[in-house]
């Protein structure tokens, strides 16, 4: 049986290339070159703007002409999409860049590599986007997840305003926390009106929901913001 030139390309780019075919798109020559030489004797690579046209590829590395124009990274994904309907996208970048990395992955990209991965993880990462994984250095991992993380309130404040703001969960009111800590009211006032500031609260019940899921007690369950009961007198100096 006599094979079609098509046919015989085809076999022997997938002997040779276990990743397939990879349409590496972009302007950036000099990036490209290197990663080329990353993806060694992996993938065939298929460069430049428009896509291979005897064989649909498996993978597609973008190069965006710019790394802070999120919509077109977004509308150039899409048009790749378009293209190469079944390829894996990844977004390439010379730096670790989570703000591109979220463009990307919003825009329906598989992630984001770049060009200080050595060939190996380049190599790990596209057989990852290939099996339907996303990719993320792990760098870029690390500080997602600490993006994610909610912060520590209490190291937002300090020593004096905690110790307001414990006060102020066991119902007493600002005169009453005056007096327990021998300050003046207008002090009191002062510290809450700076603790509110670094969590971001406009007032104590805002402070109360913030505060509410980092194991702090609750300061306003059960009561007005101006209508705090009032504990025992407070113990002053004579």
């Amino acid at each position: 049986m006599t094979m079609t030139h098509e046919a015989t390309e085809t076999i022997r780019r997938t002997t040779r290339a276990p990743l397939g075919l990879v349409w590496v798109k972009g302007t950036q020559h000099v990036l490209s070159l290197g990663l080329e030489k990353a993806l060694g004797a992996g993938a065939h690579v298929h460069k430049g703007h428009e896509g291979p046209k005897a064989e649909a590829p498996s993978a597609v590395i973008y190069f965006p002409d710019g790394v802070d124009d999120m919509e077109e990274v977004g509308q150039e994904v899409g048009r790749i999409r378009a293209q190469a309907p079944d390829a894996a996208i990844l977004v390439f970048a010379p730096t670790p860049n989570l703000r591109l990395a979220r463009g990307a992955l919003k825009a329906g990209a598989s992630g984001l590599i770049h060009a200080g991965m050595p060939p190996e993880q380049i190599l790990r990462a596209l057989s990852v986007a290939l099996r339907g994984g996303v990719v993320l250095p792990r760098a870029l991992l690390r500080l997602w997840v600490d993006e994610q993380r909610p912060p520590d309130l209490g190291a937002l404040l300090s020593a004096r305003q905690r110790e307001i703001l414990e006060l102020l969960a066991e119902r007493l009111s600002n005169a009453e926390i005056a007096g327990r800590l021998f300050l003046s009211e207008s002090t009191v006032k002062q510290h809450l009106s700076a603790a509110y500031k670094a969590l971001g609260a406009k007032n104590r019940t805002e402070a109360a929901a913030l505060l509410r899921g980092r194991g702090w007690r609750d300061v306003t369950e059960g009561c007005h913001p101006r209508e705090m009961p009032r504990s025992s007198p407070p113990i002053r100096r004579r």
